[in-house]
């Protein structure tokens, strides 16, 4: 019998269903999910349920039991390096769009720009970087992105990418640069929204982005990090999907460590408006319910969230944050400091939690748990 593919996956898990799932939930199905060892998905979609709302003390102290059983108390730190900010494809919500409107300039780092970056943050004790581009394919070609990751690893131990879609072959030209990781958000799962959203580009391809990290797995990638934007849709469905994406994943990617990513789209361009907001209380319900279900999974959260509510989740099953970010290029060293005359470096998104790595650092170890500059040992992977 041929395996099911995601897209037909994602068929059989259609929104009437789960939606008809939703409306059959009771208290008694919540707690009985609470009680589980090992979820399915209608237990998950019990936990994502409103009726699952009295229950997140329990589900957040479960969540933050679970998570130090198999991550100790360790936060793991990265720091985004963006390369360029061009962009070939036009997503409403970023600032990065090709018709986003917005003049601040737009670059690609040279090499020795590249460098300069680097060094800055390998001075800072970063050893754990993700480099990341626009949707630009024939602008910021893969030969360019292979290059950069050989210069990280001159200065890091571990170089992850988030860039635009590729084939299988590219992302092996990306393995063999020596790239540990490929960070891809599939935005929504919600193919209608998704169209409405992504306006042109190789991006608007919804069939081949779903399917890139499976690509990406084949090819040799070692750590596959899957997400949505909370907010471009109803996350009590996005979520079921994006769970049903990391399992699928996991069986088909199984040399391969998969990571999801929980970005709340907050600040955003003039023409786009969120549709779809998601409070605190449903990002702590997203993460501690998604902790149940996936309890081996590394999960990471951005300097997108502030100081107070990074601070706040990382009990509750968080173990990856990034640190000292910038989501501009040169934004550490080449363009840090601008005059007023100058035009300041497009930003793909403003970031609320602008402590320093050090200060960063000493606010996990006074909540009680150790930083960890890399979560592996890179000459065991090479000798396994």
């Amino acid at each position: 019998m041929k395996p099911y593919s995601f897209s037909e996956i994602l068929d059989k898990w259609n929104a009437e269903l789960i939606q008809e799932l939703y409306e059959g939930i009771n208290e008694d199905k919540v707690l009985h999910a609470l009680i589980k060892d090992s979820l399915s998905v209608e237990d998950l979609i019990a936990l994502l349920s409103p009726k699952a709302v009295p229950f997140l003390e329990k589900m957040a102290q479960k969540a933050n039991r679970i998570t130090r059983w198999h991550f100790g108390r360790t936060i793991s730190l990265y720091t985004p390096i963006y390369l360029s900010n061009l962009c070939a494809s036009d997503c409403l919500y970023c600032f990065f769009a090709s018709h986003s409107g917005i003049r601040e300039k737009r670059v690609t780092l040279t090499e020795e720009q590249i460098r300069a970056e680097c060094a800055e943050l390998s001075k800072k004790g970063i050893q754990t970087v993700l480099l990341l581009t626009g949707d630009a394919p024939k602008i910021v070609p893969v030969d360019y992105i292979s290059q950069s990751v050989v210069i990280a690893k001159e200065y890091f131990k571990s170089v992850n990418v988030e860039v635009y879609s590729m084939d299988e072959k590219q992302y092996k030209q990306l393995v063999d640069a020596g790239t540990e990781g490929v960070t891809l958000y599939m935005e929504t799962y919600d193919k209608n929204i998704y169209d409405k959203v992504h306006l042109s580009g190789k991006k608007k391809d919804y069939l081949y982005r779903l399917n890139a990290l499976e690509r990406a797995g084949r090819a040799g990638i070692r750590k596959l990090t899957c997400g949505v934007l909370l907010g471009l849709s109803n996350w009590r469905f996005d979520i079921v999907w994006l769970a049903l994406h990391a399992k699928y994943l996991e069986n088909t990617c199984w040399k391969s460590v998969i990571s999801l990513s929980f970005p709340r789209l907050k600040h955003t361009p003039s023409r786009f408006q969120i549709p779809y907001l998601v409070c605190l209380e449903e990002l702590v319900q997203i993460i501690t319910a998604m902790r149940l279900f996936l309890p081996h999974s590394p999960f990471n959260l951005s300097t997108r969230e502030s100081a107070e509510v990074r601070d706040h989740l990382i009990p509750l099953g968080i173990t990856s944050m990034s640190a000292g970010s910038s989501t501009r290029p040169g934004g550490y060293k080449v363009f840090h400091k601008t005059t007023d005359t100058q035009r300041p470096v497009l930003e793909q998104f403003e970031i609320d939690d602008h402590r320093t790595i050090e200060e960063f650092v000493e606010a996990i170890k006074n909540k009680g748990y150790d930083p960890v500059w890399i979560d592996f040992d890179p000459g065991f992977i090479e000798s396994y």
